[in-house]
């Protein structure tokens, strides 16, 4: 496709409170409907679109940018190269990468968010789904409205903390003193609830025999992380629901099997839970487990979405409480929305126990946030405090 030059946008939305996208795909076909589609919503304005990686990194030190929308195949440089270099230029930006439904690019998607990408967006394969697809469009409108605000958010926090604002190539100086005021400042409360504080309620003294974690955006990241520092002592088979489409969870899977140094595989209908095992929901399925005998064994539904999403963190989280009562522990991590919190309620009146991560290391505080507020949890706690939790809770002595 011929490339178009660096197109600044006069965008439909103006003002300080939109948050700023550039577009970058090598059609200009789609540079429109994706600007379009980001447009109709009054709290996003399309500050430039380009047609490939390295005119984006040009045109990055010229528009004070929020979120980006970054396609993986382009022509002259890609999605992946062009990643790490956006980062270098401006370390906060949020990256959502576009990409098609193959196996390739679910794995390219992956990689790229272990590099720093805090998102992805399945792109329909055609320009005529792209301009018909409802779903894409709100889906791509609220990652991108989540991830700019989560970018505000922190930026504020750091100004308020008299940290200056994230620039390129950051000194080991300035990450520390950034980390060491994240961990001093006091908890601040989500903007779910901004005046409410956090309530936390007492760990269940039943053992947990399973462990049940739901995620959503910065969910991939967050899994490697989580799942890598679990001590190879605990045993406990763990159910996760990522909000992720078919052909990306096999990838995931693949990966966690790698990080975690231990066998991760997507369930399967009819499966029995063994222990020291990692069972992921597929993509496009809701993932339960019932009781069958004397087996917990994994059920597969196309019942209808929740939190528009399939699979969905509460559907799993109501079939643990149904199937173990007390003897389970549910994690919140990273993600958009509030899915998980019904569930969550579900499990704690059952007798179990929920924990999530907060706010500060969360790509985006929704569904933690949300949970958080809700008065579930047992601890909201920074993503690198949560293995040692989990191992504690896991270990019979909240």
């Amino acid at each position: 496709m011929a490339l178009a030059p660096t197109e600044p946008v006069t965008a439909g939305a103006t003002g300080p409170s939109a948050v700023r996208v550039m577009v970058v795909d090598d059609s200009a076909v789609i540079r429109g409907l994706i600007t379009r589609a980001l447009e109709a919503d009054p709290g996003v304005q399309v500050v430039a679109t380009v047609g490939n990686g390295q005119l984006a990194i040009g045109q990055l030190g010229r528009s004070d940018v929020d979120v980006i929308v970054l396609d993986i195949e382009m022509p002259v440089m890609d999605g992946l190269t062009a990643l790490p270099k956006l980062l270098e230029a401006a370390p906060d930006v949020k990256i959502i990468m576009a990409s098609t439904l193959t196996q390739r690019n679910a794995q390219v998607s992956i990689e790229a968010m272990q590099k720093g990408a805090a998102d992805y967006i399945p792109k329909p394969t055609s320009t005529g789904e792209i301009h018909g697809s409802a779903e894409f469009k709100r889906d791509l409108t609220e990652k991108v409205k989540a991830l700019g605000r989560a970018r505000r958010d922190k930026r504020d926090r750091n100004r308020a903390a008299g940290l200056p604002d994230a620039k390129p190539q950051p000194t080991a100086a300035t990450r520390a003193a950034t980390a060491a005021a994240a961990s001093a400042a006091p908890a601040r409360t989500s903007l779910l609830s901004p005046t409410a504080p956090i309530v936390l309620r007492p760990a269940s003294r039943t053992m947990p025999q399973i462990i049940a974690i739901g995620s959503s955006t910065g969910g991939p990241q967050a899994l490697f992380s989580l799942l890598s520092a679990l001590p190879a002592t605990l045993r406990l088979p763990i159910c996760i629901t990522q909000h992720m489409p078919a052909t990306f969870t096999t990838i995931l899977a693949e990966h966690i099997t790698r990080t975690a140094k231990r066998p991760c595989a997507e369930g399967v209908d009819g499966q029995a839970l063994e222990a020291g095992r990692i069972y992921l929901a597929p993509g496009d399925n809701h993932m339960k487990i019932e009781t069958q005998g004397t087996q917990k064994v994994i059920r597969l539904t196309k019942e209808p979405p929740e939190n528009f999403c399939r699979p969905a963190v509460d559907p799993m989280f109501r079939s643990l409480a149904a199937a173990y009562g007390a003897a389970v522990l549910g994690v919140v991590l990273t993600g958009m929305g509030s899915d998980g919190t019904k569930g969550g309620k579900v499990l704690v009146e059952a007798g179990g126990t929920v924990i999530a991560q907060d706010e500060a290391t969360s790509v985006v505080w929704g569904m933690p946030g949300a949970a958080a507020n809700a008065g579930i949890c047992s601890a909201v706690l920074p993503l690198d405090k949560l293995p040692a939790e989990i191992a504690k809770l896991a270990g019979g002595r909240p």
